[in-house]
């Protein structure tokens, strides 16, 4: 009697064990496609008045300028982004008037790194920012603590962050 009291009680436990839904984990979704990002800093700037916070870019900053247009010339730029400063517009101007786009500004202070990439999945991307923002905008696209603020007299380099279904990669590269 105590062995079919048992079997009953354990047919009963295995069967509401066997009723409970079954958990499945969590799928984060990844985005699939290829994305990639161009991060320059802001070509050289007047330096003639330290006091100036904005000023605008020096003759050999305009010919940078003209030569980051020419370097990206072969690339399908679908969208560039700039921080709200004369040196870094500037900058950006020659490849946004030979590209037909619209300059779109940011602060990395307030961006919300995920809906960036959302935002420009599949397409290719020129950010320009400064010293101190590129590496920290491509260390936050990579996910990791990768590259230091730049040196202020860097004026170019190029950061690449290719992103092909959510893994990241990068390459900088240095061109004078």
């Amino acid at each position: 009697m105590k062995t079919l009291k048992l079997l009953f009680i354990l047919s009963i436990f295995f069967s509401a064990i066997s009723c409970k839904e079954e958990q499945k984990p969590i799928e984060i979704p990844i985005q699939s496609g290829i994305s990639t990002f161009y991060f320059i800093r802001h070509a050289e700037k007047d330096r003639s008045d330290p006091e100036n916070k904005n000023p605008e870019l020096n003759q050999e900053g305009l010919g940078r300028a003209i030569k980051w247009a020419e370097v990206l010339d072969p690339v399908a730029i679908d969208a560039i982004y700039s921080t709200d400063f004369k040196r870094t517009t500037m900058t950006a101007a020659p490849t946004e008037i030979k590209k037909n786009l619209t300059l779109q500004p940011y602060s990395l202070s307030n961006l919300d790194i995920e809906a960036f990439k959302n935002d420009n999945l599949g397409k290719n991307v020129l950010v320009v920012g400064h010293s101190n923002t590129i590496p920290d905008f491509v260390n936050q696209m990579l996910g990791e603590q990768k590259y230091p603020a730049m040196d202020d007299y860097d004026n170019g380099s190029l950061f690449i962050v290719r992103i092909i279904d959510g893994i990241p990669t990068d390459i900088r590269l240095k061109i004078d």
